[in-house]
């Protein structure tokens, strides 16, 4: 694939297991598309990480090593890698340090940014060290309004047109774990030309203890005393406390003041082309309850999302009324967009 154009994959690091991080690396040097910078930021010393680079791909010059030293956490660090894109760049690919690619997998996806700003291919799930197949990622766009709601683009299956980048970064900051790259960059591509997902398996998703999120499509499961236990923790984290009103704060940015935020971010930074009446009806600053249930129940009978979703996202809506959410998000664009 001589003839494809120069393209940035942008692989954000922490601490890898070796094993898993060699097979990776392989599977990009084996790739048929070659014209391309993989651009690798390391969250805390990159010494370790750049070590074992060279030794992996025997000094291939196409991998860069990005970073300070210092822990930005996995949102951030993959905000740094995207900073460090080259300009020249004709699209941009989403890796993660234990996963392994099918050869093929940026041939195969690149001929949809002729249609659409950003890609997105299905995985085979793998268990290690067992190897063992257990699923076969089943991920769909359901539009620009669902995707908002419930995000099923995964980073590390995507890829997309460098245009995106202008209108992406900054990435917005929220105090919240919620807060994640590939949603934000789903949501920003559907404001330019748009999204899709084809059913190809482009590569193994690789599941282990050390996973960060492991596979998004199963999470949101649990019991509800284990729900209240990850709010509970998750406030004293991000607002300091567990009181009453750090937890409705925590439950306002999780599900209503995370979409608020985005959608807010979009309309500010593009604000002649990205505005959608109904999108700010549901997710904006001027957002409407009645807007919101309504899409919920739409999410819900297309199986979108499940019931406790649904209430949840009620329960967040109530929470950031009671703790100042709408100017909670007003300040925090102020701040990332100063």
């Amino acid at each position: 694939m001589s003839t494809s154009p120069f393209g940035t994959i942008v692989l954000a690091a922490y601490s890898p297991d070796p094993e898993l991080f060699r097979r990776q690396l392989t599977s990009l040097r084996t790739q048929s598309v070659t014209a391309w910078e993989c651009v690798i930021s390391v969250d805390g010393d990159p010494a370790p990480v750049a070590a074992l680079v060279e030794e992996i791909t025997e000094g291939d010059e196409r991998f860069r090593i990005v970073g300070d030293g210092s822990r930005l956490g996995f949102y951030l660090n993959f905000e740094r890698g995207l900073r460090a894109v080259s300009p020249r760049s004709a699209w941009v690919a989403l890796c993660d340090q234990d996963d392994r690619w099918d050869s093929d997998k940026i041939e195969r996806l690149l001929p949809h940014l002729d249609d659409v700003s950003l890609v997105s291919g299905q995985a085979r799930i793998v268990s290690y060290p067992s190897e063992e197949e257990t699923g076969r990622t089943a991920r769909r766009d359901h539009g620009p309004l669902l995707t908002l709601l419930s995000n099923e683009f995964t980073g590390s299956l995507c890829v997309f047109a460098p245009e995106l980048l202008t209108t992406a970064l900054p990435f917005p900051r929220a105090s919240t774990r919620v807060a994640t790259h590939d949603h934000w960059l789903a949501v920003v591509a559907t404001a330019h030309r748009g999204t899709r997902i084809v059913d190809e398996l482009v590569q193994d998703y690789v599941q282990h203890d050390a996973n960060v999120f492991g596979d998004p499509s199963r999470l949101g499961g649990g019991s509800l005393r284990r729900s209240v236990r990850n709010v509970l923790e998750q406030a004293e984290r991000f607002e300091g406390s567990r009181s009453p009103l750090a937890v409705a704060r925590m439950t306002f940015w999780t599900y209503v003041g995370w979409r608020q935020l985005m959608v807010d971010t979009l309309a500010r930074r593009i604000p002649d082309t990205s505005r959608d009446a109904r999108r700010d009806r549901v997710f904006g600053d001027r957002r409407r309850f009645r807007a919101a249930s309504a899409l919920l129940r739409v999410a819900r009978r297309r199986g979108v999302v499940p019931p406790r979703f649904a209430l949840e996202y009620r329960a967040s809506w109530f929470c950031g009324a009671i703790s100042g959410g709408r100017n909670a998000v007003r300040r925090a664009i102020a701040a990332t967009d100063s």
